[in-house]
């Protein structure tokens, strides 16, 4: 085993596929379950000096959606699943009950 071997992390998923007329590719279920995507989105794929491919599935968002993926909204909504898996947050039973503890809160840091 060479170095280069051992370094590498073994594969999650393989699959081998032909290619048919036209250089068509069909990706098979259990691809496209790990590269999440499906029909009518995206693959990119890159060549790396090594003769390497990366294949990496892109899903089209809309552009009035696009500001939900940027990376400071989905950090948030990682930290927001991170605290409600640990249990914390509140929960309200109004929007009139939540939006009241919200205005106290900004009324108390006006106040700080």
């Amino acid at each position: 085993m060479t170095l280069a071997a051992k370094l590498e992390p073994e594969p999650q998923v393989t699959a081998r596929v032909k290619v048919r007329p036209r250089a068509q590719l069909t990706l098979p279920e259990e691809i496209r379950r790990a590269l999440r995507i499906g029909e009518g989105d995206e693959a990119e794929f890159a060549v790396h000096d090594d003769g390497t491919v990366t294949v990496r599935g892109f899903i089209s968002v809309p552009t009035d959606q696009a500001w939900f993926f940027t990376p400071d909204w989905l950090a948030g909504e990682r930290e927001a699943d991170e605290q409600i898996a640990s249990g914390g947050g509140q929960v309200f039973h109004s929007a009139d009950e939540m939006l009241a503890h919200l205005d106290a809160l900004a009324g108390g840091e006006d106040e700080a």
